[in-house]
């Protein structure tokens, strides 16, 4: 049985398709479907059928995910130990949130490059529920986000970080005319400037504002943290964000912070990876960084 075989497999079901693993492959899409032919001679088993106008896996392929999985992780650990590990080489692929990738990572991601200048890292800003997913079904080696989206079960490896308050903070002359967000059953005419409706922060003050009956005026929904910071800044509404992300505006004065009710505005960065994984050197190393830095 031929490797490639495998690694096509894994890339299908990773991609959700045969056309976007034979992009993903730089393969010729009448190479994928032959490799998958050859491997489903070899395994006297139907991996994939059509439904409509998708290929999708038969219950023989969804058996065959964690055995694949762990062949080619095999493979990965008999690449380490033919190499010198103390160099750290090979690719590791680290999900991240938004605000700790800006605020919390760059010193861990320096002392990263420094002490192995031979990995290939593949960085991405995601999503926390995203990285949950993707660290589940291995898709990321880590994930560097926030404990509170919760549903880890027994199949992810967690290492708490740290924990950090969340504040709603707005610009002096926003606070100066809605100073009140304690008292409940309210209408405040003011925007609520955050990012998508899965965001962490998001979702804390928006039940506070539930259990409040506190109605705002409306939610403008952008992808970017700095130009959250930027429109709150310039008077167009108020947010909802992790003190840390924040401190140097509170410092400065172009921010303050507006005072709550909430009894436990805390949010707990951790660092996970999934049980099964095998534990590279370099993984190794970013988690041990990540404790002692972050």
């Amino acid at each position: 049985m031929e490797l490639k075989y495998l690694y096509t497999f894994q890339t299908i079901v990773e991609e959700g398709s045969f056309s976007k693993a034979a992009e993903k492959l730089n393969y010729t899409q009448s190479t994928i479907t032959f490799q998958i032919g050859q491997l489903e001679q070899e395994l006297s088993a139907k991996l994939f059928e059509k439904i409509g106008r998708r290929m999708v896996l038969t219950k023989a392929g969804e058996q065959l995910i964690p055995y694949v999985s762990d062949v080619l992780n095999s493979v990965e650990r008999m690449h380490c130990f033919k190499s010198d590990l103390s160099t750290y080489q090979g690719a590791i692929h680290i999900g991240v949130g938004e605000t700790l990738l800006c605020y919390k990572l760059p010193p861990v991601l320096k002392e990263f490059c420094n002490r192995a200048p031979k990995a290939r890292l593949f960085l991405h800003s995601m999503n926390c529920y995203d990285i949950r997913n993707e660290l589940l079904n291995g898709t990321l080696d880590l994930g560097v986000f926030y404990e509170e989206v919760g549903g880890f079960g027994s199949n992810l490896a967690i290492h708490p970080l740290n924990t950090y308050p969340v504040i709603l903070v707005a610009s002096p002359d926003i606070k100066a005319q809605y100073p009140d967000f304690t008292t409940p059953n309210q209408q405040i005419p003011v925007p609520f400037i955050i990012n998508e409706p899965t965001c962490i922060f998001r979702q804390i003050f928006e039940q506070y504002l539930r259990d409040k009956s506190i109605v705002l005026d409306h939610t403008i929904e952008l992808w970017s943290i700095p130009t959250i910071k930027n429109l709150v800044r310039n008077n167009v509404g108020i947010t909802f964000l992790p003190r840390f992300s924040v401190e140097k505006e509170l410092e400065s004065g172009s921010l303050v912070e507006i005072p709550t009710d909430m009894s436990t505005p805390f949010i707990t960065a951790v660092c996970g990876s999934h049980v099964n994984k095998w534990q590279s050197p370099l993984m190794k190393l970013f988690v041990e960084l990540c404790t002692t830095i972050v």
